[in-house]
């Protein structure tokens, strides 16, 4: 692989990169960081991952090195007993209602799937957010692809509980 045709990879797949990994972390920080160090595999790697297989094994890369940082903050979290985590960035001006109820949608629906575990997780953000094709997410997942849809259904099924769950306690 020449420079310009990595080059050319990173700037199709930066994004989706980062976006995933956004979704995994919760933290655009943690997520750059994941991403740049996924980006430098795949640089290290270049001639070992073929041109068809490119998203697969990035996604797969970044799902694997998010799991390494959500493990790291656990520990992290484990030794320094319970500090809370550094302040999340509040919404920057007062929105109008319609926008205000769509963000407090995206929260319950963000912490909808905070909840869900591994493998549904990743599945339902790759397919749902990312919008990769099943058999992307297979490859990306290492899963046949008859287990990617049987997962992305129960994934999507608990998602769908989870999320009318926190609406119907919003609504009491």
């Amino acid at each position: 692989m020449q420079l310009s045709e990595f080059e050319r990879l990173v700037y199709r797949y930066q994004d989706r990169v980062y976006g995933f990994a956004c979704y995994m972390l919760k933290s655009p920080a943690d997520a750059e960081d994941v991403t740049q160090d996924v980006l430098i595999r795949l640089w290290k790697r270049r001639d070992g991952v073929e041109a068809d297989h490119v998203l697969a094994w990035l996604m797969r890369v970044t799902r694997n090195a998010c799991i390494d940082v959500l493990r790291h903050r656990k520990t992290v979290r484990a030794v320094t007993d319970g500090e809370a985590e550094p302040d999340e960035v509040p919404h920057a001006s007062p929105q109008p209602d319609a926008e205000l109820e769509r963000a407090d949608d995206r929260d319950v629906l963000a912490a909808a799937l905070e909840r869900l575990s591994e493998p549904y997780r990743s599945i339902v953000i790759l397919r749902e957010v990312q919008g990769m094709k099943y058999e992307e997410i297979s490859g990306a997942m290492d899963m046949p692809l008859n287990t990617v849809k049987v997962y992305l259904h129960r994934g999507r099924k608990k998602l769908r509980d989870v999320f009318e769950e926190a609406i119907d306690r919003e609504r009491v």
